[in-house]
Order: C-alpha cells, then sequence, then structure tokens
C-alpha cells in the first residue's frame, strides 16, 4: 500500500521531506503521497526531481504552523496536510501516514479522520526505546498528560500487542512505570492501575523504576503521557550530554585523539543506537488507522526510518492485531 508523507510536518519543511520521499520510493518500492502546499514544494525542488519515482504530489492549501495551538488551528485550516493526508489513509488509498509536524495536532486530524479502534478511550503515543538489551516499547509518551486508571490498561494491552507484532517478542513483559517496585508504591493513578494490569491476563511484572527500564527489565513500560514524555526527553537530553561530554574528552590531547581515532567505529554504534533518527517515527496506537509522528527536528534520514516503521506496520497488518487485541479484552 502507499504511504502518505506529510511534505509540511518538520521545522525545515519541506526540504527533509522531499529528500525522504526521493529515498523512500527509491529504496523501498513503495509509492509515496507527498501532501502539502504545491506551491511551496515547487519552490525547493522541480517537477524533474520526482522524475520515474512513484511520488505523487497531492495538494493541501492550508499550513499548520509548529507554534499554533494544535487544535484550533487544525479546525481553522480544514485543508492542512495532516488532514489531507489522513484523507488518504481513510479512503482505502494509503496504508499509513506519517508527519513530523506538532503532536496535538496530528492527534486530533488522526482523531477526527480516522476515529479511535472501538473501546479505546485514548490513543497513546508509543516509541521504542534504546534499552542494554535493545529496544523496549515505552508508552504514552506524550498524547495524553491526564490519565485514569483504564486508559492505562488500554495502553498496556496495546503495547504488547505492538511488541509482539513489531519486535517479534512472545508474551512480552508489562512493566509500569513508577518511584518504586513495591506494589503499594506510587500516587493513586499508578496504584489503581497496578490493580487493573495485575487482572488483565498480560505479561505483568510489576512496578519498574526508571534504572529497571534501562536495564531491560521489561519490554513494555507503561506510564501517563506526562510522565512518560519527561522520562523519554530526560533520556535524550542526558545520552546527548554524555555524548557531548565524551567528545569533548577525546579531543583534549593528542594522546586521547589517539584512542578517539582506535575506537571511532564502537563510539559511531553508540551513538547510533541513542540517534532518535534511527527510531524515526512514533505510532499513535488506538487510532484506528496507521498514523505515525516524528520528531520536529526529524532530517531527511528519520524521515526514510519512519516511513520504513510504516512499511512495516502495513506489512505485519498492526492495525487488525490492535483491533482483535482490544476486542477480545474489553469487549
Amino acid at each position: 500500500m502507499p504511504i502518505v508523507l506529510d511534505a509540511m510536518g518538520s521545522d525545515d519543511c519541506p526540504k527533509p521531506e522531499i529528500e525522504a520521499a526521493k529515498i523512500a520510493a527509491a529504496t523501498l518500492n513503495e509509492k509515496i503521497y507527498l501532501v502539502g502546499n504545491r506551491d511551496v514544494i515547487f519552490q525547493n525542488a522541480s517537477e524533474q526531481d520526482f522524475s520515474g519515482l512513484p511520488i505523487e504530489i497531492v495538494h493541501a492549501a492550508d499550513i499548520l504552523e509548529m507554534g499554533e495551538k494544535a487544535v484550533k488551528s487544525a479546525q481553522q485550516k480544514p485543508n492542512n496536510s495532516m488532514a489531507v493526508g489522513l484523507q488518504l489513509v481513510k479512503d482505502g488509498a494509503a496504508g499509513g501516514f506519517i508527519t513530523a509536524g506538532n503532536t496535538g495536532a496530528a492527534m486530533f486530524n488522526s482523531l477526527r479522520k480516522l476515529g479511535r479502534i472501538p473501546n479505546v478511550a485514548r490513543p497513546a503515543l508509543t516509541t521504542r526505546f534504546p534499552i542494554r538489551t535493545g529496544f523496549c516499547t515505552v508508552l504514552d509518551i506524550g498524547a495524553n498528560a491526564d490519565c485514569r486508571p483504564e486508559y492505562l490498561l488500554q495502553f498496556a494491552l496495546m503495547g504488547s500487542a505492538y511488541a509482539s507484532k513489531m519486535n517479534k517478542i512472545d508474551q512480552p513483559r508489562v512493566g509500569l512505570l513508577n518511584n518504586g517496585e513495591e506494589p503499594g508504591k506510587g500516587n493513586e493513578l499508578v496504584r489503581n492501575t497496578y490493580a487493573l494490569l495485575a487482572d488483565s491476563g498480560l505479561n505483568f511484572i510489576g512496578n519498574v523504576e526508571a534504572k529497571d527500564v534501562f536495564a531491560g527489565k521489561a519490554d513494555v513500560v507503561v506510564a501517563d503521557g506526562f510522565t512518560g514524555n519527561v522520562f523519554l526527553k530526560t533520556s535524550e537530553a542526558v545520552a546527548k550530554l554524555l555524548v557531548d561530554f565524551l567528545k569533548e574528552s577525546l579531543m583534549s590531547s593528542p594522546k586521547t585523539k589517539i584512542g578517539a581515532f582506535l575506537t571511532k567505529d564502537a563510539l559511531k554504534a553508540t551513538k547510533a543506537k541513542l540517534d532518535p533518527n534511527v527510531i524515526g517515527a512514533a505510532p499513535l496506537l488506538g487510532i484506528d488507522g496507521l498514523s505515525f509522528v516524528g520528531h520536529g527536528r526529524s532530517d531527511s534520514t528519520a524521515l526514510v526510518n519512519g516511513i520504513k516503521l510504516v512499511k512495516e506496520a502495513i506489512e505485519l497488518d498492526l492495525l487488525s492485531v490492535l483491533r482483535e487485541t482490544i476486542q477480545e479484552k474489553l469487549s
């Protein structure tokens, strides 16, 4: 199925999106709908740039600016690139959608165009998080700041299904992010959620602290969107800080520069594991369609990796798996 790429999403749009569309179309054997304001796109590219490639430019007159209020701007600009792109998914013309635009606007437009999977109260923004043993699935990372225990139960069900299908993990271990491991620890939300997860039929291993996440204790980590977002952004900032400190130390003397040269391959591999661009995009699990959101700072590499993730989700029929899981557990 073709994939929709929002051309007006990233901080530097549409340049990274144009480049990503060209790379993905040439290497993935997939048709790409590049959706955005045609005039802006062709201020940065020519018809010849897309010649011979399975790329179709779809015009969307309205542009959502990153600094605008998400819901209000989406309502005032109904022909924005997200809405037009998601309509292609709704109509069955495309299998999935990806944007590097405002997360709130992506959520609002996805809900408006595609709706929720039946019995899902709130979709959750989900990511593959680098840990010692590989990756774990963390949700919610910012879509829902205020949550109820039943929302976190739904996040756990969808996160477990996602990890099982996309990460090929049998019976994923589900942990509840908390400030302590004991069942009685945490605020009221966490304590009440613990009881629901313990009775969910999932492979629930209990509360996990941040250190347990990095150690690879859980395959799926569940949190409300406020906590999950703080956890994610703090982790990204610390990773960057450590890399910057290491660069400074390795460049501080002739001797350390020699060491840097001898270990450059190992350092590159380590940096790649911590680079958000490698993940590419995060799915909005619970939306009744495949909708993915990348970082606003996404470059063409990040967007191509995000397109690859959407392609994988389409091929593995992730949406059907999520629908069946929710239907079985919550109907």
